[in-house]
C-alpha cells in the first residue's frame, strides 16, 4: 500500500568508509572532510555541528543545548547530556504568566521568557561537544573546528529554507541591531542565494579552537555573554559568568526496550524519547502491524492511540531525573504495555486537554559513522528560530531562548527552579539485532520528534521499508487532541475521520529526519528525508595497501 502512498525525494549513499547525515549539504561537507583526514565519527560529529552553527544559524549555536548518543566500537553506549538548564539566581516567580488556561497558558508578560536576555538558560552544547571530543575524538579540536571557521569567514548561499526563516521572524530580529545587521542588512531580510559572512563568529571559533569550552565557560566569550543578558534594565535575565563556569555535561545510562527481537536503545529522562517510544512500540507489539499495512485505517488509528497515550504519561512522569520522580522501569516494561491494551479505543478523538508544556520545532540533527565502529545520533538546538533572537555583540553567538519551556506558573511540575532541564522530545535513537547494530537515526521536531521516531522504527521492522522510504514515509501525531496528517495521507482523512478523528491536515509532521543504516558486510547506507536541507555523504575507497610507496629515486622502473 504504500507505493500508491508516497514515493521518495531523495536518494540515499552507500560506502564502507564512513558515513556523514546531516540536515545541511554545508553540515555534511564539514563532517565528510574530517572523516577522510583520519577523524573519528565523534571528530566529525562535532565538527558537523560546529559548521551547523554557521549554515543552520537559526536552528544551532554554542550557546545551546542538546543530546549527543555515540556508540563506541566495544559496543558501549554513552549518552551524553548537554541540555540547557535555569540559572541559579532563577526561581518560580521570574515571570509574570498571561493567562491560566491554554492556549496561552505558557505565554509570560512582554514575552520574556521567550524573547530576549531575559530568555536564555545556561547553555551546555559547547561544554557537551568538547567533552564528547575529548574523550573519543583523534584529531586536535583547531582541526574539527576549522571546516565551520572557514564557512564563517568566507560565507556561503543561504537556503530557501534559511531566507525562509529569516523572513518569518523579521519583527522580532528587527529588535535587536547587531542580528538585523547580520541577517538583515539595508533592512531587508537576506533571500535566497544572497551570501553571509559571520566575521565575529569566525573569530569566535578561533578562540574555541584555541581554548575549547573554556572560552565560553568561564572565558572572555562567556563574560560577553554574562554582559550582554545583565543588560537591558526589565529586560535584563538570570544567567551569569558563574552559571556558565560551574555548567557540567552529564553522562547519562542510555534506556534499552525489545520489540520483535530487536533492542532499541535511546536517551534517558530528561529526555523522552528513549522510555516513550519503548512504550508505545510495547503496546502496538502484540497486534499484527505488518498485517494491517503501511498507511491503512486500521494501522494509522492503532499508532494514533499508542502516540495518545505515550503523551498522556509523559505528561503525567517526565521530567528532570534532579527533580521529578520517573518510574522508568514500570513504564518500558512489557506487563504495563499489557495494561495499556485497555486504554486502546476503538474509536478516536479528543480527549481532556493536555496538560502544560511546550517544546520548540527548531533542532538539527546529525548521524555519523566510521570504518572503526564509532557511532554518533546528536540532537541540538538553540530552541525556537534563532534562539533568544540577539547576537551578542562581537562575538557572533545566537543565545538559546530554553526559559520559554519552562511553566510560568509557581508550584507546577515543570516550573523554574535553579539548574533544573526542562524535558525534551530529542530522539537520538540506536536499534540493534542479536547485538549488532542496524540503524541509528535521530530529527528534530519539538514534541513531534520522538512521535515520528517511533513511526520511523515500526516502518523499518514491521513494514521492512528499505532506509530511505522509512524517513521518508508520511507521517502522523496527536497529543490527544487533534490528529494531524501528511499530505499523502489525504486520501484517509475521510475515514479517518468516520473512526472519531478530529483530523487536521499539515504540511509536515516534525522535521528532516537522517539516518545510517549498517549491513553485515560492513558497508553502510545514508538517508536525509525531504522535511529538510538534509543530505547524504558516503566516504567510500581509502588509503593504499600497506607497503606501497614511492620507488626511492622518485622515478618508475623502466618498461620492459
Amino acid at each position: 500500500m504504500s507505493d500508491r502512498l508516497f514515493s521518495t525525494s531523495k536518494t540515499p549513499a552507500t560506502g564502507s568508509g564512513g558515513m556523514v547525515v546531516t540536515n545541511h549539504p554545508l553540515g555534511t561537507a564539514a563532517g565528510f572532510e574530517i572523516l577522510a583526514a583520519g577523524g573519528t565519527a565523534v571528530d566529525a560529529a562535532v565538527g558537523a555541528l560546529f559548521a551547523l552553527c554557521v549554515a543552520e544559524p537559526m536552528m544551532v549555536g554554542i550557546a545551546g543545548g542538546g543530546i549527543m548518543h555515540l556508540r563506541d566500537p566495544e559496543g558501549r553506549h554513552h549518552v551524553i547530556d548537554a541540555l540547557a538548564h535555569a540559572p541559579a539566581a532563577a526561581h518560580p516567580e521570574i515571570y509574570t504568566p498571561v493567562s491560566d488556561t491554554p492556549p496561552d497558558y505558557m505565554e509570560t508578560k512582554d514575552r520574556r521568557s521567550a524573547l530576549g536576555p531575559s530568555a536564555v538558560a545556561a547553555p551546555g552544547n559547547l561544554a557537551g561537544w568538547c567533552e564528547a571530543h575529548r574523550r573519543f575524538g583523534r584529531l586536535p579540536l583547531a582541526d574539527v573546528v576549522a571546516p565551520a571557521i572557514r564557512l564563517a569567514e568566507r560565507g556561503f548561499a543561504i537556503t530557501h529554507y534559511l531566507a525562509g526563516a529569516i523572513a518569518e521572524n523579521a519583527v522580532d530580529l528587527s529588535l535587536d541591531r547587531p542580528i538585523a545587521a547580520l541577517l538583515m542588512p539595508d533592512g531587508e531580510p537576506l533571500a535566497p542565494g544572497e551570501r553571509l559572512v559571520q566575521g565575529d563568529f569566525a573569530e569566535t571559533l578561533k578562540l574555541v579552537a584555541k581554548e575549547g569550552a573554556a572560552a565560553l565557560h568561564g572565558g572572555a566569550l562567556g563574560a560577553a555573554l554574562a554582559d550582554r543578558i545583565a543588560t537591558g534594565g526589565e529586560d535584563a535575565g538570570w544567567l551569569t559568568l558563574d552559571d556558565l563556569l560551574n555548567y557540567r555535561p552529564r553522562e547519562r545510562e542510555a534506556i534499552t526496550g525489545d520489540y520483535r527481537g530487536y533492542e532499541i536503545v535511546g536517551p534517558p529522562p530528561p529526555a523522552s524519547s528513549g522510555v516513550h517510544i519503548a512504550e508505545m512500540l510495547n503496546i502496538i507489539e502484540p497486534h499484527d502491524v505488518a498485517g494491517m499495512g503501511f498507511g491503512s485505517l486500521e494501522s494509522l488509528h492503532l499508532i494514533a492511540e499508542a502516540i495518545r497515550i505515550g503523551f498522556e504519561d509523559r505528561r503525567a512522569a517526565s521530567g528532570d531525573p534532579d527533580f521529578v520522580e520517573i518510574d522508568v522501569e514500570k513504564l518500558v516494561s512489557k506487563d504495563y504495555a499489557g495494561l495499556c491494551q485497555a486504554r486502546l479505543r476503538q474509536q478516536g478523538g479528543p480527549v481532556a486537554a493536555p496538560g502544560a508544556g511546550r517544546e520548540s520545532a527548531d533542532t538539527t540533527h546529525v548521524t555519523v559513522a566510521d570504518r572503526d565502529g564509532f557511532v554518533v545520533s546528536a540532537t541540538h538546538t538553540i530552541n525556537g528560530l534563532f534562539g533568544a533572537k540577539f547576537v551578542v555583540p562581537g562575538t557572533g553567538i545566537i543565545p538559546n531562548n530554553y526559559m520559554m519551556n519552562f511553566d510560568p506558573h509557581p508550584g507546577k511540575a515543570l516550573s523554574v527552579m535553579p539548574g533544573k532541564r526542562v524535558p525534551t522530545s530529542m530522539a537520538p535513537m540506536m536499534i540493534l539485532k542479536e547485538g549488532r547494530l542496524r540503524w541509528a537515526l535521530g530529527l528534530p521536531g519539538g514534541l513531534r520528534i520522538f512521535p515520528s521516531a517511533f513511526q520511523a522504527i515500526v516502518n523499518l521492522i514491521d513494514h521492512g521499508m528499505n532506509l530511505q522510504s522509512a524517513i521518508e514515509a508520511p507521517r502522523i501525531w496527536t497529543e490527544g487532541q487533534e490528529l494531524e496528517i501528511e499530505p499523502a495521507l489525504r486520501p484517509l482523512e475521510a475515514a479517518l475521520a468516520g473512526r472519531g478523528h478530529v483530523v487536521k491536515p499539515v504540511p509536515h509532521v516534525g522535521g528532516g529526519m537522517n539516518a545510517i543504516a549498517f549491513a553485515e558486510d560492513g558497508s553502510m547506507t545514508g538517508a536525509a528525508c525531504w522535511r529538510a536541507d538534509g543530505t547524504v555523504a558516503a566516504l567510500g575507497g581509502g588509503l593504499a595497501k600497506a607497503g606501497i610507496r614511492f620507488w626511492p629515486d622518485r622515478t618508475p622502473p623502466a618498461q620492459s
